[in-house]
């Protein structure tokens, strides 16, 4: 049974930075990309980051570009979403996916795996 668990979503004031965890369990991951999206209240899920299991290659919404980071530790089957420089606008729950696109998707119809979710919300 496939299993994506995010954890790490807190409250925390503007400017602060936040380390989200995806732990995936079940089946191997190696030929697939792993993605973060969030949703925040009243819209539709966004894409955030995405990158290749093996960590070669990332991509990035335009609206964090420069202060999210996303990458991997293969060893752990783990990855991971560093976010500085936090806004109000970034409050949402944040989402761990799998994509079998190995080199990545920002379209969340292509992803085949979805952890539950973490709660993120930022105080101005």
């Amino acid at each position: 049974q496939v299993q994506l668990v995010e954890s790490g979503g807190a409250l925390v004031q503007a400017g602060d930075s936040l380390r989200l965890s995806c732990v995936a369990s079940g089946r191997a991951f190696s030929d697939y990309a792993m993605g973060w999206f969030r949703q925040a209240p009243g819209k539709e899920r966004e894409f955030v980051a995405s990158i290749r299991w093996g960590g070669s290659s990332t991509f990035y919404a335009d609206s964090v570009k420069g202060r999210f980071a996303i990458s991997g530790d293969n060893a752990k089957n783990t990855v991971y979403l560093q976010m500085n420089s936090l806004k109000p606008e970034d409050t949402a729950v944040y989402y761990c996916a799998a994509s079998r696109y190995s080199r990545g998707t920002i379209y969340s119809g292509q992803y085949d795996y979805w952890g539950q979710g973490t709660q993120v919300t930022v105080s101005s």
